[in-house]
């Protein structure tokens, strides 16, 4: 490669042949050895992958998934259909409460992401890691809140904090009022999720799965 830089007072000429490059200036030339253009390359690389790795550890992919502009909660957060989780290795679920969103990992990247509602400033989520419990169950009812909910899955307190639907009533029908939450801190410590995703992590998600909130 040839790349030439001219002016009134200085005409420098850099030329990379492999590992040398020459500087011409007033005709006086120096030759210095650096690094050669493959391995600025793999300097280059080697920081991308680095950056990579990094934000895969934060619970960010480099490739988020698309999930709808406007929050159906009866429906899943996305288009595509739910993933099988007995086709990936090391999955594991990061809940995101900066982001209200709920993302499954497996085999190194995002899988699946769900839209959340996390505790609200009065009662937040507890953070940390934890293990998905072996409490789960179809609906309960919190006469003291006076809400409960469908489709519950424990990750901590055993049945204490919960992975379920949006609430309902004492007669088990949904507040909307409180459904259209969704997307913002509304629980009382527990993770809100769509009536559709609250579904289907009661029925996939397998005891002992490692669960991140942030």
């Amino acid at each position: 490669m040839l790349f030439l830089v001219r002016s009134t007072n200085l005409n420098i000429r850099f030329q990379i042949n492999y590992d040398l490059i020459d500087y011409i200036n007033g005709g006086n030339k120096m030759k210095r050895h650096l690094l050669t253009a493959s391995a600025w390359l793999a300097v280059f690389v080697l920081g991308l992958a680095l950056f990579i790795n990094f934000t895969s550890s934060q619970g960010v992919s480099a490739q988020d998934h698309v999930i709808a502009k406007t929050v159906n909660w009866r429906q899943p957060s996305e288009s595509q259909a739910y993933p099988n989780l007995k086709k990936y290795k090391h999955v594991w679920i990061y809940v995101s409460t900066k982001q209200q969103k709920v993302y499954f990992h497996g085999n190194g990247h995002v899988i699946y992401t769900m839209i959340c509602s996390t505790g609200k400033p009065s009662s937040p989520t507890p953070k940390g890691t934890y293990h998905i419990q072996a409490q789960r169950g179809l609906s309960f009812y919190n006469a003291a809140s006076g809400e409960g909910a469908h489709y519950w899955v424990s990750w901590k307190g055993h049945g204490i904090y919960l992975f379920h639907s949006v609430p309902v009533n004492r007669s088990g029908k949904y507040i909307p009022f409180e459904a259209e939450k969704l997307g913002t801190p509304a629980s009382h410590g527990c993770v809100r999720l769509t009536v559709a995703d609250a579904h289907w992590v009661y029925q996939h998600v397998p005891y002992g799965m490692k669960v991140v909130i942030k």
